[in-house]
């Protein structure tokens, strides 16, 4: 009997644990099941360095992430949707760009509020974007440069 009662509690401290660690991973990684968003979409001529599920931010605080990349075959460039909390109101004439963490980091979407009294309606496109710079290109170009200013 007594290896029965040390079984279920042995299982219900497991189970615990692992239900400790799901809301925790949720906190980290900003999943919530309960908070609503939006949905928008902007075309890029490169998104090297994002991906699926890459954070999008406001002011430095996460505010959604990417959900979908597609390259539109008519445009060459790189279709990009995200989601933004229900509770932020982008202007009509807002910005998104790709910015990057700092030299080694990351890449994030950044959002730049506009200043136009209307608010985008959700699944609208943000037109005003631009598109994350290559480090490696931006190395490439200075040490081939011959120094010459003429």
């Amino acid at each position: 009997m007594a290896s029965h009662t040390t079984e279920v509690v042995t299982g219900a401290g497991v189970l615990a644990i692992a239900v400790g660690f799901f809301l925790y991973a949720g906190q980290i990684t900003g999943f919530s099941g309960g908070a609503s968003s939006e949905t928008y979409w902007a075309s890029f001529r490169s998104v090297e360095g994002v991906s699926v599920g890459t954070d999008v931010r406001l002011s430095g605080v996460k505010v959604g992430a990417i959900s979908a990349i597609d390259l539109n075959p008519a445009t060459f460039r790189a279709d990009t949707h995200f989601s933004v909390a229900s509770s932020v109101e982008l202007p009509e004439d807002s910005a998104v760009i790709i910015a990057s963490e700092g030299l080694l980091g990351g890449s994030f979407v950044e959002l730049l509020p506009g200043g136009s009294p209307f608010n985008l309606e959700p699944g609208a496109e943000i037109e005003d974007t631009q598109s994350s710079i290559s480090i490696i290109n931006l190395l490439m170009k200075f040490v081939t440069s011959d120094g010459d200013d003429e």
